[in-house]
């Protein structure tokens, strides 16, 4: 065990290595401020000489250090944070598609544990997991004082393992309690179809590093099948991912103008990203949709969209998280996430503890399934149901448009978001052939 002088002597020669190294930043300190950090440096040495000799058991001091580093930016804001080098691999892991758990982003909320969203589709999704739900407990642990990170790694591990969590939801009278199995998550970030002839509907998970290619990928090969007339981008429960992806997307929509700025302490922390022209129109109507559990990444493609007026927002108040977070690697295969800079819409509206307003607010309801009964007894009676009625021509492939249509209707009648977001896109395309027409 060192003793008390020995550690002082190590720790002033590291804390003058760490000037020499950092010294165009420390210069820029007041001389009040560096007084107070040299005193408080002092402090934490002494302090930690104090523990490794008297304390009850022998403590680790790696452990220690790390403790305190992990205080010390829990200290800051809920998104900066020290990664242990298994938890730097499992961001580098998420952000390239798969990782092992139950599919949940958390952040701090009001000093709670609180989900952003969960992925859809995974086990999180299934157990009925939902935005802004508090997670008291993790196998039994409380989660206070605990860093989006810490809990993090609590909630992966080995795929086939269970964890169990205490929820607290709004409107509840007690917590419960849910077991859900881990899996491996490969996070398809982007999925794409037709609801109907011309009509798309794209949703994206997660801004992953491959997000942008391939929504752009998919959307090429859809218009090889048929004319693209309008686009629903579902962005709900999208807790966000890498800026630069974000960027990307908005992108492919716009031609020119601001997407999205970002302000720092520094200069070179002031972004500014801009859209560029590609050659390709994509000028059909275009509806996002976003709800509470839209944060980050989704709500500067919102955001973007909105300001330049290239599209409606519809859903619910999105999340709110308006900071950027760089990820610095550390020498020891551990990583460092700071937040480093605020970042604004083009109209120069912060997102930060605010979110995005959509430009129509529907609150989700899903719809109850009507029994089978009750639509045998309201079925309306139709031509074709008339005894000796004149037939009809044949329509070649009506029966497979009325399965379709069918099946459309289903679905909307289960997410009145998405019938809203159906219902105007449709319109939109028809005033824009109307006004076509009249040219």
């Amino acid at each position: 065990m060192l003793t008390s002088n020995k550690y002082h002597l190590i720790f002033f020669c590291l804390f003058f290595v760490f000037l020499f190294f950092s010294r165009p930043t420390f210069a820029e300190i007041s001389q009040a401020d560096k007084e107070t950090t040299y005193k408080q440096l002092e402090l934490f040495s002494n302090i930690l000489s104090i523990l490794q000799e008297n304390y009850v058991e022998e403590i680790n001091t790696k452990e220690a250090l790390n403790g305190a580093i992990r205080g010390l930016l829990y200290s800051l804001d809920p998104h900066s944070s020290y990664l242990s080098p298994e938890s730097f691999k499992d961001l580098q892991d998420e952000t390239r598609g798969s990782f092992s758990g139950i599919g949940i982003e958390v952040t701090i909320k009001n000093d709670l544990l609180t989900i952003v969203s969960p992925i859809a589709d995974t086990p999180a999704d299934q157990a009925g997991l939902k935005a802004n739900d508090v997670i008291l407990e993790i196998d039994g642990k409380k989660t206070k004082n605990m860093g989006p990170f810490e809990a993090i790694e609590k909630l992966r591990g080995p795929s086939g393992t269970s964890v169990t969590l205490s929820i607290y939801r709004e409107g509840w009278d007690e917590l419960k309690k849910m077991t859900i199995k881990r899996e491996v998550i490969p996070v398809q970030s982007v999925k794409t179809e037709f609801l109907s002839p011309g009509l798309v509907y794209s949703r994206i998970t997660k801004f992953q590093s491959h997000t942008s290619s391939e929504f752009k990928t998919k959307l090429q090969q859809l218009k090889n099948e048929q004319q693209v007339n309008g686009l629903i981008l579902d962005l709900r429960n999208n807790p966000g991912g890498l800026l630069h992806q974000a960027v990307s997307v908005a992108d492919i929509f716009l031609e020119k103008g601001k997407i999205v700025y970002t302000k720092g302490r520094k200069t070179d922390q002031n972004t500014v990203f801009t859209a560029h022209s590609s050659g390709e129109k994509r000028q059909y109507p275009l509806v996002i949709l976003v709800n509470e559990g839209s944060a980050s990444a989704s709500e500067i493609v919102a955001g973007a969209i909105q300001a330049h007026k290239r599209g409606i927002i519809v859903g619910t108040q999105t999340f709110g998280k308006g900071s950027v977070q760089t990820i610095i690697p550390l020498p020891d295969g551990a990583g460092l996430r700071m937040t480093t800079a605020t970042y604004y819409t083009p109209d120069d509206r912060s997102i930060q503890a605010l979110g995005i307003t959509p430009d129509v607010e529907v609150p989700f309801a899903a719809c109850a399934e009507v029994p089978e009964k009750a639509k045998t007894e309201k079925k309306l009676v139709k031509e074709a149901d008339l005894t000796n009625h004149l037939p009809g021509l044949k329509q070649g492939k009506g029966k497979k448009v009325d399965k379709e249509t069918i099946k459309l209707e289903e679905r909307l009648q289960q997410d009145n978001q998405l019938r809203t977001a159906y219902d105007i896109v449709k319109s939109l395309n028809l005033f824009t052939s109307y006004n076509k027409s009249d040219d």
